[in-house]
């Protein structure tokens, strides 16, 4: 199906796109026109602690439409895909008693890829075994612990990024656990909350230029409407540093500054180049694992979704 294709009378909108592509205007221009909420499928926008270094919606866009899912996880939690998809299934239901169109948005590929085809239930880590691994993440840095998944769980080991810090500890604490790998983990599990062929969908398209002038625009506003103090709080929190929380694009750069170990403008080069970064792989997952959604830029999105509700 594509977005010429969409459902009529769509039980939802789905708009996914890399950061700064005009995902938020896009929404709320709809959520005003058809009576929508808006629901957070941004991974770092769970965190109440982070409104501005994440660039969650603002207080005066919170008037203009029902807002959920923004800000309502601490930064000491690891919030995960699992958390994410019952804590939608519950705004979805609320949403539709409203009468109201739900309107998810967000870049975070693995959230809609498992609102639409479902989510392994992998079972709950031991404390001490998850303390153990991030302990050693800590002090000994992720090569020794991709060694031992190699050698505990070679399928996920060779299909993981030799430095991709959170999904190698992930892994590892799994295998360690269970015994089992978290590959075969994903094979079972929690079925879809929404059904794809019922959803009108899209992915927004920018231009590679103007969408790093974007994003370095905003990373530079957000700088300005207070991001060091924000991240200044959240640092004297002292919390673990591989919570997801403390790795928003940005914070960890801001908190060296903070420290006094690189400049404001160091940071800020650091935290845009981050994102920048975050933006291509955004764009790659996509076209890789979720290739039936329609690519679009946000003007021509804005029409073809505005037609699709008008019918």
């Amino acid at each position: 199906m594509n977005a010429l294709e969409a459902p009529q009378h769509p039980r939802a909108l789905l708009i996914a796109g890399p950061t700064a592509s005009g995902k938020s205007a896009l929404a709320l221009t709809l959520a005003e026109r058809f009576n929508g909420t808006i629901v957070n499928a941004d991974s770092m926008q769970v965190y109440r602690d982070l409104r501005i270094i994440t660039a969650r919606p603002t207080p005066e866009e919170e008037t203009r439409a029902p807002h959920k899912l923004y800000g309502h996880v601490d930064a000491a939690e690891n919030y995960s895909t699992g958390r994410w998809i019952k804590d939608v299934a519950a705004a979805l239901s609320e949403i539709r008693a409203s009468g109201r169109l739900p309107i998810l948005i967000g870049g975070t590929g693995l959230y809609f890829s498992a609102l639409t085809k479902g989510l392994a239930a992998v079972p709950p880590i031991p404390h001490d075994i998850r303390e153990a691994v991030r302990g050693r993440l800590a002090r000994e840095g992720v090569a020794p612990l991709r060694a031992e998944l190699e050698a505990l769980d070679p399928t996920t080991a060779a299909r993981l990024r030799i430095n991709d810090r959170s999904r190698i500890s992930r892994a590892l604490e799994v295998v360690k656990a269970t015994g089992r790998s978290i590959t075969d983990w994903h094979k079972e599990g929690m079925p879809p909350v929404l059904d794809g062929e019922k959803t009108a969908k899209v992915f927004l398209t920018v231009d590679r230029k103007e969408l790093v002038d974007r994003i370095e625009a905003r990373f530079d506003a957000i700088l300005g409407a207070g991001a060091p103090d924000e991240v200044r709080a959240l640092a004297a929190r002292k919390l673990d540093p591989t919570l997801p929380a403390m790795k928003a694009h940005g914070v960890p750069w801001l908190i060296r500054h903070l420290k006094g170990e690189i400049t404001l403008e160091q940071a800020a080069a650091g935290g845009k180049m981050d994102t920048r970064r975050y933006a291509k792989r955004q764009v790659t997952w996509f076209r890789n694992q979720l290739a039936d959604w329609p690519m679009l830029p946000p003007d021509e999105a804005l029409a073809v979704l505005a037609k699709t509700l008008n019918q």
